[in-house]
Parts: structure tokens; C-alpha cells; sequence
């Protein structure tokens, strides 16, 4: 399944329209499995469906004009930062219905609490801060945060994603935690 899905890609990427309806088929299952990863770390009733992210991501992901995938791996880099995206701005949308919310931001330890604990509101867009200032420094550092912990994909298709070895991908997925970790320290501490 994994050439099937190449072939489909790099059928989009010289602009054959079938193509998009091709895939999704074949990467639902794999785009189901992040949404409900993403989804498990916040608080029920703060964003979305998985259902519904997925069906939004994929728009998303399809509707651009040459996406410029250049395989599998970088697809679902692709449709993890979208639903990254799409929960942030959802996230946005609430705490500007809400006027704040109302909810105290919680200190995350990105080595262990981020896995570990529902992520509020508040949480979230921490989280999205603290990666936006990572890109705006160390902008393949951030890319290894959203493929590894919001694609969930394994060091090998990150690494073939970025033209990178794996070794690369390990050493840059430690740091960026690092900087997170400390970002996100001194942000609580504020």
C-alpha cells in the first residue's frame, strides 16, 4: 500500500484530478489514527471530531494548488501540520466566543505531560506558540515536532521526508523538545 499511495501522489503532483480521490481511500485509516492521536490530548468538547478533522485536513491538504509532496512521508507531514492548523484555529475560535475562556494555563513538561495529560484551551495554544517561535528559529527542528508528535510518524519517514538520515531526525526531535520544554517553562512562570 505504501508504493500505491507514492504512485497516487506523484499522480497529483502532475495534476491528474482523479488522483485526489484515489487517495484518500488508501490513507483514511492512517489520517483516522492522528486525528484521534491529536484528539486524545484535549479535554472532550474543546475542538473537534476526529471524523470531521480528517474530512477538513484532507480539503485542505487537496485543495492547494501543487502541494508539492514528494512522497508518503511528506504527506502526512503535510496533513499532520494541517490538522494542526485546523485545531488551532477551532481553539481560536472558542476562546473568542468564550472572551478568554476563563481557564488558567497549565505549566507542560513537553518530556512527559504532553503525552501524558488532556491538554486545555489555554494548553493548545501554549503548545502553538512555543512551535511557531521553534520554526521561526530552527525551522526543520519544528518540522520534526509536528511530523513525530502531532503525524506520528516514525524517525525513518521523517527522516526520507526532510532528505535526512534518521540520526538527524533523532538528535533535532531532542533538542526541539528541549526548547520547547524551556519555552513552555517560562511561559507558566509569566
Amino acid at each position: 500500500m505504501h508504493h500505491e499511495v507514492t504512485r497516487i501522489i506523484a499522480e497529483i503532483a502532475v495534476g491528474r484530478d482523479q488522483a485526489t480521490q484515489e487517495l484518500l481511500p488508501l490513507v483514511y485509516q492512517e489520517l483516522r489514527r492522528i486525528a484521534s492521536a491529536q484528539m486524545a490530548r484535549l479535554r472532550p468538547g474543546d475542538t473537534l471530531q476526529p471524523t470531521a478533522l480528517v474530512h477538513e485536513a484532507y480539503l485542505k491538504l487537496v485543495g492547494s494548488p501543487g502541494p508539492g509532496w514528494n512522497g508518503r512521508g511528506h504527506f502526512f507531514a503535510a496533513a499532520a501540520q494541517a490538522m494542526r492548523e485546523i485545531v488551532v484555529d477551532h481553539v481560536r475560535r472558542k476562546v473568542a466566543a468564550k472572551r478568554g475562556g476563563g481557564q488558567r494555563a497549565e505549566p507542560l513538561d513537553v518530556e512527559i505531560a504532553v503525552d501524558a495529560e488532556l491538554l486545555g484551551i489555554e494548553d493548545v495554544l501554549s503548545i502553538n506558540t512555543a512551535i511557531a517561535r521553534l520554526e521561526a528559529e530552527h525551522p526543520r527542528k519544528a518540522q520534526v515536532v509536528v511530523m513525530r508528535f502531532f503525524g506520528g510518524l516514525p524517525d525513518q519517514e521523517i527522516a526520507e521526508a526532510l532528505g535526512v538520515t534518521t540520526r538527524t531526525v533523532e538528535r533535532e526531535w531532542r533538542f526541539a523538545r528541549a526548547y520547547l520544554h524551556d519555552v513552555l517553562s517560562r511561559g507558566a512562570e509569566t
